[in-house]
């Protein structure tokens, strides 16, 4: 149970192993993720080490494995993830493994190329098929017009005189270019054609409905066939040149209808076979890719973990003669008999004959933080480490988190009803966590609930608890046991009278018999409910803050004992523990004394013990710090709550304020006491036992460099002295500031209840009010609505603002009382780790 209240108790060894078993150590020590290696080499750069070629091997069968993933995932085909770890493969599977990875990645490339030219030639055949096809219906159009094609183009080209004056002359000759181009393109193509030939080209262009591939990238574009007049061979190289410019694909197109059709056929004919050969290319592809995706896990695993074993061989250091690599890690030392089980099984499977040796070395280094945890105290763990990392050896909260955290919570998210679906969230989560955690889902926000879901479960459990003390549930009230109030008024008095009060003196009215558990229901009914839950929260959660603040210096007492250091229990606990029970532990006294000295019965019997001569605490406080009388609250009371109370609390005062400077000088003096006088002893060690020898060997380092040594010790006193002075006051102010911090507590519960019941009045009672069929749809749709902001603002956000405030009380109010948190954290050579950072790492 010790691990459980500390960390770990580590220790530093040195590893021997033979070259030859090195490698299977390290697998086996990876497997079991209970050693951290230290690096020897650290001014040795990262290429120069001596496993940096089989680390660079690694990373390229990563890259093509990568590239393997890709390409499964293009094609959408699922990777078998059977859930296996498989063993690290040993240095010789190297060879098959980048043998199989290269002999895939050619293949794949080579497949993807032969594709890309396939769909770059099935996309020029196509844009050629749809050219002829356009060209021909623009063809048959003219035709049908009763007019040549040729001739209407000269028409729209050259004027009437030109034509008559070039018939004159001969036959007007016109080329055409036709082609293919974006569709958005269209535009500026026509605008550039327009002005760079001023105007003597004529455009015609039809819209490709079907989208095309890009064998390039595969997206699917929009095109437009154009086909081009011009007359002259300037004119047309200008439209090429313009051509090129947009990237348009130019085609040739037969002049004859006859020509232009044998093309087509002839195209229709090799997309034909294009379409054939594409289907066997790609069937190819998906066997190669689904035989692929059916192990590109386990060698994901396999290659990080060989990555990971020479990554750690770098850290090793070789001796002289160049068989044997020697490491220096941590470990714990519960541990160390596994560890060297596991040694033994690398050493058998290397089938090498000299065993591992490892031995335990002395060191004063701190040695890292380790706390076993398992799923249950994980997050609790987490939400301590977040703060900061514990000293090791140091008392961990962890354990007394678990219980403290869910309970402070509670007494602020006081509700059963709000509560219970905390509760039903975090026990589906606790019952499905095996389904649930195979899912690894990339969402961030699920992830922290996921992994907080023992802490939800506890909180939603506690919550349920406390809104039990309260007697609330979505701001209503149970009445389990009855209320025992008693109304013997008549009706009419009820009705007419809103002030009417009921006596807890009255026999009659009251049962004089306290309410079995939590509050009496009739409260929920009373117009003076938030007066009298405001005063009894506000006592309750100064009564819990002192007292979780007095166990977070009793757990000091418990560091200060296991490290030994009994100067910090006489200076540092011994006056803590006095000032915060002479004056707030007192303070919580008298809200007892109060309850249990003033009642309703001592009106007759006792009158100044009556409910109206009941002091504040509050006041009876500050005059106790300020050395004032009590002041009564009228004049047949006492200000005194029991006899003698204003010497004692004189006395108490005195010696807490006595407190502070004990707690301020006390330390640093008796450092300084037993400074010098294992100074005097160092000097005075020789000549007390007529050794003149010894006497001069011990005062040389003083004379020597008696100004250096004294400085030193000056400036190391200073720090210690500045230390204790910002630790004193820092209790001392804190000491008031964490107890009214506690006040939280009473702050959101109230606050917490007071919204649950105004969302009940303003959304809940309005669907309870009508009556017939249509209060029926009209309270489905009101219960919907109240459902929603139930959820939404009272659970979670309500929810998560207790979380932080909560957070904040055991991070400050309590850890700040016996927690340094200055370590760091275990970190050890772990195969589970590492896949699971590099799987993470890969989904973001």
């Amino acid at each position: 149970m010790g691990s459980l209240f500390r960390s770990e108790q580590m220790t530093l060894c040195q590893l021997f192993l033979q070259s030859e078993a090195a490698y299977a150590c390290v697998s086996e020590l990876g497997e079991l993720g209970l050693v951290q290696f230290r690096d020897l080499n650290p001014d040795v750069n990262a290429f120069q080490r001596k496993f940096v070629n089989e680390v660079r091997r690694c990373d390229e069968m990563e890259r093509k494995l990568r590239y393997l993933e890709k390409e499964i995932k293009k094609d959408g085909i699922p990777m078998l993830d059977t859930g296996e770890n498989p063993e690290a493969p040993q240095p010789r599977e190297m060879i098959d493994l980048e043998a199989t990875f290269e002999k895939l990645e050619n293949e794949l490339r080579e497949v993807n190329q032969n594709a890309e030219t396939l769909k770059r030639n099935f996309l020029e055949l196509t844009e050629l098929k749809h050219i002829l096809r356009k060209t021909q219906v623009f063809f048959d159009e003219q035709e049908h017009a009763g007019l040549n094609p040729t001739e209407s183009m000269t028409r729209a080209l050259i004027s009437d005189d030109n034509i008559a004056r070039q018939t004159a002359l001969g036959p007007v000759q016109l080329g055409f270019v036709a082609g293919v181009i974006l569709r958005e393109r269209i535009p500026a193509f026509e605008r550039m054609l327009w002005r760079a030939c001023r105007g003597n080209v004529f455009l015609r262009q039809a819209e490709i409905e079907t989208p095309l591939e890009d064998p390039s990238t595969g997206d699917q574009v929009f095109k437009s066939v154009f086909i081009i007049f011009f007359q002259g061979d300037q004119l047309k190289t200008r439209v090429k040149k313009i051509c090129e410019g947009f990237r348009a694909t130019l085609y040739p197109c037969p002049e004859a209808p006859a020509d232009r059709r044998e093309m087509a056929m002839g195209v229709m004919t090799r997309i034909e076979d294009l379409n054939t050969v594409l289907g066997q290319t790609q069937d190819h592809r998906h066997r190669v890719l689904v035989a692929a995706a059916k192990n590109i896990k386990n060698w994901f695993v396999k290659v990080r973990k060989i990555k990971a074993i020479y990554h750690t061989l770098n850290l090793f250091n070789l001796d002289v003669t160049q068989k044997c690599l020697i490491a220096e890690c941590w470990v714990p030392v519960l541990d160390i008999e596994t560890i060297q089980l596991a040694l033994r099984r690398g050493t058998e499977r290397s089938g090498s004959s000299v065993p591992p040796i490892l031995n335990r070395m002395a060191t004063f280094e701190d040695p890292p933080t380790y706390n076993r945890t398992n799923k249950f105290t994980k997050g609790f763990q987490a939400l301590v480490d977040a703060y900061g990392v514990a000293s090791y050896r140091e008392m961990n909260p962890s354990p007394y988190t678990i219980i403290t955290f869910p309970f402070l919570f509670a007494v602020m998210f006081g509700d059963t009803g709000h509560g219970l679906i905390m509760f039903l969230f975090g026990g589906w989560m606790v019952l499905k966590e095996k389904p649930l955690a195979a899912k690894k889902s990339d969402n961030e926000i699920w992830n922290i609930f996921f992994g907080g879901r023992y802490i939800i479960f506890l909180m939603g459990l506690f919550s349920m608890y406390t809104g039990l003390i309260y007697n609330d549930i979505f701001s209503k009230s149970l009445n389990i046991f009855g209320s025992y109030w008693r109304i013997n008024y008549n009706i009419s008095t009820i009705v007419t009278n809103k002030e009417l009060q009921l006596n807890p003196s009255d026999t009659e009215q009251y049962l004089q018999i306290p309410y079995p558990l939590g509050m009496d229901p009739v409260w929920q009914l009373a117009e003076n409910k938030i007066i009298f839950l405001n005063s009894y929260k506000m006592k309750i959660s100064i009564i819990f803050g002192v007292i979780h603040m007095l166990f977070g210096v009793i757990i000091g007492l418990w560091n200060h004992m296991y490290f030994r250091r009994q100067l910090s229990i006489v200076c540092e606990f011994v006056p803590q523990i006095i000032f915060l029970v002479f004056l707030f532990l007192y303070m919580v006294l008298l809200m007892f004394i109060k309850w249990i000295s003033y009642g309703p019965n001592s009106d007759n019997t006792d009158p100044a013990h009556g409910p109206f001569c009941a002091p504040s605490v509050l006041i009876t406080f500050i005059n106790m710090v300020l050395f004032k009388p009590g002041t009564a609250p009228a004049k047949e009371c006492s200000p005194w709550m029991y006899s003698g109370q204003n010497g004692f609390q004189s006395f108490l005062v005195v010696v807490a304020v006595l407190c502070i400077p004990w707690m301020l000088l006390a330390k640093p003096v008796s450092m300084m006491y037993n400074r010098k006088k294992q100074h005097y002893q160092l000097n005075n060690h020789g000549t007390e036992n007529g050794d003149i020898e010894g006497a001069v060997d011990a005062i040389q380092p003083v004379s020597g460099i008696p100004q250096g040594g004294h400085k030193e010790e000056e400036e190391d006193m200073s720090e210690v002295f500045i230390h204790q002075g910002i630790h004193t006051i820092e209790y001392v102010l804190g000491s008031v500031s964490h107890t009214a911090s506690y006040l939280r507590l009473w702050a959101l519960s109230l606050a917490h209840a007071q919204l649950s019941e105004v969302l009940w009045n303003m959304v809940m009672r309005n669907g309870l009010t009508q009556e017939g069929w249509s209060g029926g749809i009209i309270l489905w749709a009101v219960f919907a609505f109240w459902a929603v902001l139930t959820v939404g603002i009272l659970v979670l956000m309500e929810g998560l603002s207790a979380f932080l405030h909560t957070l904040r009380l055991h991070w400050v109010e309590f850890q700040s009382k016996f927690y340094a948190g200055q370590g760091y954290g275990f970190q050890p050579f772990s195969f589970e780790i590492i896949l699971d950072a590099a799987q993470s790492t890969t989904e973001d």
